[in-house]
Parts: C-alpha cells; structure tokens; sequence
C-alpha cells in the first residue's frame, strides 16, 4: 500500500432514487495516469466530484496520503482539498476571463500563502519573499507548459485551445500531489489534443505528479494512461491497461459500441 496515494473504496452515491455509484472501488498510485472512461452519465464525474469533496457518499471511503500521511478525505471539508494537495481542472472551463494569463496563474497560489493581512497590507519583506517565491513557481509552470507569449494576455481574448493549457497551469500553480483532469481534450482538435497529451505525460515524468484523469477520447487515454477504469451506469465493468480494457467485450458494447470498433480504433492508432 506504500505506493498508492488515493484508495477508494465501496463508494456508492444516491441522488433520491437514482443510484449514480454503485460499489466503486479503486487505487490510484504514485506516479501513474489512472483514467476513468465510460458512457455519458456512467458516474465518472461524480466520482471526481467525491474526490473534489462537492459530493458526499451515500456510502463508502476515500483515503488520501497527504503531506502529514493517509487522511480520510471524505472527512475533510472541501476548502481542505487544496491545501491536502489535490488540484482539478473541470470540462467547462473556470477562468477569470478578464485578468490576465499571469494573474489567474497566481491565483492558483493561493493555498501556498503563508503571510498575514497586516504583513500583506504593509508589503514586508517576509511578504516580498514569498511573492517572490510564487513568481518563481508560476514562471517554472508557464515555461513547462509554452505559455510565454501569452503571459500578460486577458484570458477573453484567447482561443479555447490555449484556455485549456491556462485552466491545467492554474492547477498546477498549486503544486498537487494529485491532479484531477476532467475531460483535458474536450473541445480541442487532433493538434491541440497531441499537444495535451505530451503536457500530461511531462506533468508526471518532469513534476512527479500523480494524474487521475476523466476522458472520452480513446486516442489520448491510450497514449496517457497506465491504467483505465470502464464505469457504467455507475458500475465498474472494467479494470487494467487501455488495451485490456478497451479488448474487453463488456466495455466494448457499453462504450465503444462494439468489438468490430475496438479493432478500428486500434488500426488507426
């Protein structure tokens, strides 16, 4: 259990008689992308909304090996989730459209502030430092992920692809243990997905972040993942490696429609 940094376990959710997670459970390891895959509604969102702690379970745990060792986090609050080292993207993208690329990177800071209003309000040295500090970080994640042209740029004026790449730095800003990335391609094209898919794979390998990803694009999951969990109707039908999951007949009608598809989508990898 040493390397595994989040376990799920028994998670079951009701939204009145709807059942929208039923009995999921999985482990998430250090250093791996673990992604969710499945129809519209199969409860892959809902899962991360348990994680991000928007949701409460019916039933069922989550533990989380933080800074200070394995929490409980479905006993935390969800303004803890941050500071615990979990950060998250969503499909939708949240921004603030009318401050600059820079600005809502610092933001994504926020969790790493350490001086006090007075300090802040007389700007001390101690304060000067830490902004000092926070800078740095922001530039290292602006030059990972080629956000330099766009630096001092209102997030309104910039094309959608390049908001994505923005919403993913801002999480990154807050240095994560665990980042949670729900639907990285969507709304991207095949350049811009090839784009993200290197991103990903630089955050593990270059940062030692630990990725748990939602994902419809099969394409980028097999690039991506070491490991993919097929939910439906909020059940687990599958677990194990992209090609196992993706050959496994049960995942192919739920989700990719039939075996004749798999092998399609094999061939045009």
């Amino acid at each position: 259990m040493t390397d595994v940094l989040l376990s799920a376990k028994n998670l079951s959710v009701r939204f009145g008689g709807v059942l929208a997670v039923n009995d999921v459970s999985f482990d998430v390891r250090r250093g791996e992308v673990f992604t969710l895959i499945g129809p519209n509604g199969a409860g892959k969102t809902t899962v991360f909304n348990l994680i991000s702690r928007f949701y409460q379970p019916t039933q069922g745990r989550i533990d989380y090996a933080g800074a200070q060792g394995m929490v409980k986090l479905t006993e935390q609050p969800p303004h803890q989730v941050a500071s615990l080292g979990i950060a998250r993207t969503f499909q939708n993208i949240e921004l603030f459209e009318h401050a600059s690329v820079l600005h809502n990177l610092l933001v994504g800071r926020h969790t790493h502030r350490q001086t006090g209003f007075w300090s802040q309000l007389l700007f001390t040295p101690a304060t000067r430092a830490a902004e000092l500090q926070g800078r740095e970080s922001v530039e290292r994640v602006i030059e990972l992920l080629d956000l330099q042209r766009y630096r001092d740029t209102l997030v309104a004026g910039l094309p959608y692809g390049v908001r994505k790449v923005v919403e993913l730095a801002r999480a990154l800003c807050a240095e994560p243990r665990l980042l949670l990335l729900d639907e990285p391609s969507s709304g991207l094209n095949v350049e811009e997905t090839d784009d993200m898919a290197f991103w990903i794979q630089d955050i593990v390998h270059e940062l030692g972040v630990t990725v748990l990803m939602v994902e419809h694009d099969m394409g980028l999951v097999s690039r991506v993942s070491d490991r993919v969990l097929a939910m439906n109707q909020g059940q687990m039908l599958a677990m194990g490696t992209p090609a196992e999951v993706q050959a496994d007949a049960k995942v192919a009608e739920a989700y990719l429609g039939s075996i004749e598809d798999v092998s399609s989508l094999r061939r045009v990898e």
